[in-house]
């Protein structure tokens, strides 16, 4: 069995290539009970724009918290903190089911890279980490069901896909792309500059996952705060729509164990 990457070694794999994999944060034996949870939440609450052939949830914490305690398993979350910053906040919660039939999705970078957002930083980037996006792979990730297509290097780039002028079609294959695979319980993480894609599921298997994003406290996220001033000012001088981040309630927040709650301490509702 190939020795588990070192906390260097792994910051030296998310600087140069962009992302690196962290296995094992959900334990084997506690992965399935986690996959199972979070899917019936999906269900139960299942956006009903989501695209065709998708389970899709936002602000999934609300709505099932049996990942809660996992996000500071220590061998993840001090990945996280060496390239944020201590002070880091979870700015997002997402449930992503991909069923069979699924087709390849177009390469992008996320928030707040992805140009067709209204709270976008505009390219050319600066060379800088300013979010992570974490791809929780609740089922095993590979070739046949829709493992996560990553450029590596592509976060050194100025700018994505998403981009009008970028040099490369999203819909076109970029020739040194790969799938990220990997095993029930290990966590995708990438600089969310990195452009990337949805794999097309040719299994009979759904492919379930979680897509948590951090950001370092510096990171404005009111843009993304349903009901603020400062989203509806970025979509009219835009024209764009943007993501919608619902509060995390108060009940569910008191439940968090106190070495989570300050993840998400900074998006509990007044």
């Amino acid at each position: 069995m190939p020795a588990t990457p070192t906390l260097e070694a792994q910051l030296l794999h998310l600087r140069l290539d962009g992302w690196c994999i962290v296995k094992d944060v959900i334990p084997r034996e506690e992965v399935a009970a986690v996959r199972e949870s979070v899917a019936e939440a999906t269900l139960r609450h299942q956006r009903p724009d989501a695209p065709a052939n998708i389970g899709h949830r936002t602000g999934l914490i609300n709505y099932d918290q049996s990942f809660a305690s996992y996000l500071v398993a220590p061998h993840f979350i001090e990945l996280i903190r060496a390239t944020l910053g201590q002070n880091v906040r979870v700015s997002f919660t997402s449930a992503m089911i991909n069923y069979p039939g699924n087709a390849r999705g177009g390469l992008h970078a996320d928030w707040p890279f992805n140009q067709r957002n209204a709270g976008h930083i505009p390219a050319p980037y600066p060379d800088v980490v300013a979010h992570l996006t974490t791809l929780w792979m609740l089922s095993p990730f590979s070739a046949e069901n829709g493992a996560t297509i990553v450029v590596p290097g592509s976060h050194r780039m100025e700018t994505n896909p998403s981009a009008e002028g970028c040099s490369h079609d999203e819909d076109t294959p970029y020739p040194t792309e790969i799938q990220a695979a990997g095993e029930a319980g290990s966590v995708l993480v990438m600089d969310s500059r990195m452009w990337h894609a949805a794999g097309a599921n040719r299994s009979d298997s759904a492919r379930v996952a979680m897509a948590i994003r951090f950001a370092p406290w510096w990171l404005n996220l009111n843009g993304l705060r349903p009901g603020s001033g400062e989203r509806a000012r970025q979509m009219a001088a835009t024209g764009l729509t943007e993501n919608e981040v619902e509060a995390v309630k108060k009940d569910v927040y008191a439940r968090l164990a106190s070495a989570v709650q300050p993840l998400f301490e900074h998006w509990v509702e007044h």
